[in-house]
Parts: structure tokens; C-alpha cells; sequence
């Protein structure tokens, strides 16, 4: 039996324990600004300076995962997440708290580069990506729900984070100490593969993150302050759309690669950017949460199909983790350029601004899943790789069971394969017509010829 099942689950729960605090960022910087006292900006600077530490540790450990085994740097991230958030929970003063995040977000980074690492290598990159994204929606949601009522300020959501990761360590012992591999071997290689289309790919994440986190900073005032709503019926539709998340999660994992990646990135895409400008430019309930609950829906499907496709790149990982520290980079001045953007502009501006830079990003990232991931395989379409019904003819005339890609199934890519110099023989041998006997004949022209 295949162990693949078994080693995803270890995966999903060091993914869980690195991405929580990117989804935490909300409520950790809106409990530093008023029970620190440290006002909106600087509160934003303190996540900031978390998420860019966890991008820093991604950028560190790309394509080094493997050289120290994936539960060795998943234990050390994992004590310096307990830790870094541990003492932020505890310190009282500004310069302890920030950091006690700093030191945390590095460890979120590196949990999350053990993570990236061994989802690159799996069977189904996109199904365990999206395993690991309703986990870590599901493990948000629940404290979303559970923290206001708890109170505690900014130790609250601090001292969450880091029991998460504590309840994640039991985990690593599924990891093993070997290469974070469990399909296809590593090229011997230590060139990035597809240079041009990992580099188009992590700039797009960065840019398609930044904006998504514009208008993530800015929606509780764009809810309290331009559709009048109240505090209570802000939080009641982001709940809402966390629950909506979780969905387009699900819908994600069961939909998997039957429509290859291009479409739901492209597609998906197009809805973000036309749900950022609904959202930003509401002044009534119904607008205001028909945006963000559209927006919080596809947002997750689509980053799925991103981390899948940075994942196929390379099967040592490298892709996904530094398209994913990209997107951390991305994710951390997205506040910041919210602020700026509706300040200086106003909020329906910011995003007008917001969505056509999404539209824009769009292109060259489904760019790069088609061409990178080609297209699946659906009836009607013969290519020279197959297709559809090369698969079903295979099928019909008795071929090897697991040699014909299944119906549906993505396009797998080609490798040209030299054959070693075939030995002298009479060109009458070579081109023989195949017939009765025609074998045999062969069989006494190759012994003759010896």
C-alpha cells in the first residue's frame, strides 16, 4: 500500500501551524493598536515586520530542505513559532512583543518551507495544498470565533498561535529524516527548473497578494466607516465569508485538476477583481457583503491552484517555497498600501486601482499554468502527447493497466529519450514489413549478421 496518504496529513498540520498567523494578522494587529496603544500604523508595522520574517526564513531554507530532512527544520520552526509568539503573549512592553513576533514569523516561515517543500512532492500537489488551506480556515474560523468573547488583548491571539504549533509537533515524528519526498526523485541537478516561468509566477503572487491584502486591511473601515454598519455586523459578515472560504476550499479540492489550473486561476481571478471593486466601493449591507463574501470564496480556490502550480515546478519544492516567501513579502505591504491608496484617493479609487492591478497580474500568471501545466485531457482532443481518446482506445484493446492516463487527468510532460547506437545491419532488415513470420525472419537476419 502506498504510504503518500499517510505522509500528507504530517504535511497539512506543519502547513496549518505556518499559515495561521497570516490569518490571525487582523485581530493580532487590531488588539496591538488598542490594548498596546500603539495606533493603526504602527500596529500594522508590528505585522508587517511578522510577515516579512517568515518570508526571510523562506528565502533562507529554499532548496535546503531536503539537505537536512523535513523534520528537522519543521521541530526547529515549530519551537521557534511556540517560543516568538509564547513570549509575545507574555511581554507587556512594545519592544519585547515585536520581538517575540519577529522571532515567531520566522518560525511560521520555516514550518511553512518544510510544508511547501514536501506538498511539491506528493502525487496530487493541488489536493494537499487545498487540505492544508481548509485546515488552516477551519483553525482561524474557530478562533475568530472563540477569541472575542475571551478577551486577553494581544496575548490572546499570540498564545493561540504558538499552542497551535505546540499541538503540531507530535506531527513531525510522520516526517521522517530523509529528503520531504515522496513521488518522483529529485534531479540530480541543483539548477531551478523553468526559470522564466517560476520567476513570472513568484512576482505575480507578490503583486496578486499585495492587492488582495489592500483591501483585506481596509475592509472593517471600509465596512464601519463608508456603509455605516456596526462593529457587530462587520465581524457577523466576516464570519460569513470565513465560512464561505472554507466552502470554496472544499469546492476546490473536489473540482481538482478537471479543469487543468489556466481556468480557475484566470477565471478566478477575474472574480477577485470585480468583488475587490464591489467591496470597496459599497455603502449598504447588501453590497458590502455580497463583495466580501464573493471575494473570500474564490480568493482561497484560487491560491490553492497558485501554490499547486508553483509546487509542480520543481519537485524538490524550491518553487513553491520561494513563490510562497513572495507571497509573504506580498501579503506584508498589503496594509500598508491600502492605507496609502485610501487616504490619499478614498476607498472606491483604491479599488478601481486594486482590481484592474489584479486584472492585470492575471495574464501572465494563466500564462504560465498553460503553459507550464498544459491542458486536461478531455474528450475530442487528439495531440501528439495523447489525450482523451488515445486514453479510451488504449483502454478498449487490452493496454497495461496505470501505462494510460486516466480521462480528465492532467497533460504529463515529455521526455525526449536518445536511444544507444543501434548496431549495423542491411537496410533490406531495417524497413521489413511487418507480416506473418516477420519476426522470425528478423530474428535469423540479426543472428546472421553477427
Amino acid at each position: 500500500m502506498s504510504s503518500r496518504p499517510r505522509a500528507a496529513w504530517p504535511l497539512v498540520a506543519v502547513f496549518t501551524a505556518g499559515y495561521l498567523a497570516a490569518y490571525l494578522l487582523p485581530t493580532i494587529v487590531g488588539r496591538l493598536s488598542v490594548h498596546l496603544g500603539l495606533g493603526t500604523a504602527r500596529a500594522g508595522l508590528v505585522g508587517s515586520a511578522l510577515l516579512l520574517s517568515s518570508a526571510t526564513a523562506g528565502f533562507v531554507l529554499a532548496g535546503r530542505v531536503e539537505r537536512f530532512g523535513p523534520r528537522r527544520p519543521a521541530r526547529a520552526g515549530l519551537v521557534l513559532a511556540a517560543v516568538g509568539y509564547g513570549c509575545a503573549a507574555l511581554a507587556g512592553s512594545v519592544p519585547l512583543v515585536v520581538a517575540g513576533a519577529v522571532l515567531g514569523g520566522f518560525g511560521s516561515g520555516t514550518a511553512t518551507a518544510v510544508a511547501a517543500s514536501g506538498i511539491a512532492a506528493q502525487r496530487d500537489p493541488h489536493r494537499t495544498s487545498s487540505l492544508g488551506l481548509l485546515s488552516v480556515s477551519a483553525t482561524a474560523g474557530a478562533l475568530y470565533l472563540t477569541i472575542p468573547h475571551l478577551g486577553g488583548g494581544h496575548r490572546l491571539p499570540f498564545a493561540s498561535i504558538a499552542l497551535v504549533a505546540l499541538l503540531v509537533w507530535p506531527a513531525t515524528a510522520r516526517l521522517g529524516d530523509g529528503a520531504a519526498r515522496t513521488g518522483t526523485a529529485a534531479p540530480a541537478t541543483g539548477r531551478l527548473p523553468h526559470r522564466r516561468s517560476g520567476l513570472v509566477l513568484a512576482g505575480g503572487m507578490l503583486v496578486w497578494s499585495m492587492a488582495q491584502n489592500a483591501l483585506w486591511g481596509v475592509s472593517g473601515r471600509i465596512g464601519v466607516g463608508q456603509a455605516g454598519l456596526s462593529e457587530v455586523t462587520v465581524g457577523a459578515v466576516f464570519a460569513a465569508a470565513l465560512g464561505a472560504g472554507l466552502l470554496g476550499v472544499m469546492g476546490a479540492g473536489v473540482l481538482g485538476a478537471r479543469l487543468g489550473r489556466a481556468v480557475p486561476i484566470g477565471l478566478g481571478t477575474v472574480i477577485i477583481a470585480g468583488s475587490i471593486v464591489l467591496s470597496s466601493s459599497a455603502e449598504s449591507l447588501g453590497s458590502f457583503a455580497t463583495g466580501e463574501i464573493l471575494w473570500n470564496t474564490v480568493y482561497p480556490v484560487v491560491l490553492s491552484y497558485l501554490i499547486g502550480l508553483a509546487a509542480s515546478l520543481d519537485v524538490r519544492g524550491r518553487w513553491a517555497v520561494l513563490a510562497g516567501s513572495a507571497s509573504s513579502v506580498g501579503v506584508a505591504c498589503g496594509p500598508v498600501l491600502g492605507s496609502v491608496l485610501s487616504e490619499q484617493a478614498g476607498y472606491p479609487v483604491m479599488g478601481l486601482v486594486l482590481g484592474v492591478v489584479t486584472l492585470l497580474v492575471a495574464a501572465p500568471v494563466t500564462a504560465v499554468a498553460l503553459h507550464t501545466g498544459g491542458r486536461p485531457l478531455v474528450p475530442g482532443s487528439v495531440r501528439r502527447r495523447g489525450g482523451a481518446p488515445a486514453a479510451l482506445l488504449a483502454v478498449t484493446t487490452g493496454a497495461v493497466p496505470g501505462a494510460v492516463p486516466r480521462l480528465g487527468a492532467p497533460e504529463q510532460a515529455v521526455t525526449e529519450i536518445s536511444p544507444p547506437a543501434l548496431r549495423r545491419r542491411p537496410a533490406r532488415n531495417a524497413f521489413r514489413t511487418a507480416g506473418p513470420g516477420a519476426g522470425q525472419s528478423n530474428a535469423y537476419a540479426s543472428t546472421s549478421d553477427r
